[in-house]
């Protein structure tokens, strides 16, 4: 997402640069409680509650105000992480977790969303390697890593799902290969993407 944003605004566009579950002060308090392995016999339907009230906070104090300054907001997992971790992983479903994003994320829609597929074991290899070597003695990033493999196959179908019912809004990219190539795919889905935009914005204009 660095590159991303380094590519974005060379070519002149504002950026703002954020994450979930996080993103604000408040956000990343509760990121801390529920990322955190020492967080433990958290109730499903509880978890989801503290994403969403970190989205919540998220949206009112970074996202939208950005969005109305004209900025391109990337963000770091958004609902459909909800609908794939808690709703496919957790197995609550995708009704809640809709339902919550209507009621408390306005349904506020990304423009697009990249999902970046591998298989399984490998995903949750390298995340595990990324959270331990950003852990402290105060806390870790881990609880989610520390699932099955069940959860985890639950998870990216759940991805998949939401790929194949929205695949206007959702670019699938194979994060297999070389980080340069997948950074390169990337770039390629949200430069056609901003560039649709900016051609849909000016046919309004000239209406």
């Amino acid at each position: 997402m660095a590159r991303l944003a380094e590519k974005l605004s060379q070519q002149g566009f504002a950026v703002v640069v954020t994450r979930e579950p996080g993103g604000t002060d408040t956000g990343e308090k509760i990121r801390r409680l529920l990322l955190d392995t020492r967080t433990s016999g958290l109730a499903p339907m509880a978890e989801l509650a503290l994403m969403f009230a970190s989205r919540a906070q998220h949206i009112n104090e970074v996202i939208l105000p950005g969005l109305n300054a004209g900025q391109i907001v990337l963000c770091d997992r958004f609902t459909d992480s909800s609908e794939a971790y808690q709703g496919g992983g957790r197995k609550l479903g995708s009704k809640p977790v809709l339902e919550l994003h209507r009621v408390l994320g306005g349904d506020l829609i990304p423009d697009l969303t990249i999902l970046m597929d591998s298989d399984v074991d490998s995903s949750v290899e390298r995340a595990r390697r990324r959270n331990l070597a950003r852990s402290t003695s105060e806390s870790d990033e881990n609880r989610f890593e520390k699932e099955n493999r069940a959860f985890f196959t639950r998870v990216r179908d759940a991805y998949l799902e939401i790929a194949k019912r929205e695949p206007e809004r959702v670019a699938v990219i194979d994060a297999r290969g070389a980080p340069d190539k997948t950074h390169a795919k990337i770039l390629e889905a949200v430069l056609k993407k901003v560039s649709l935009e900016s051609t849909s914005r000016k046919a309004q204009n000239v209406r």
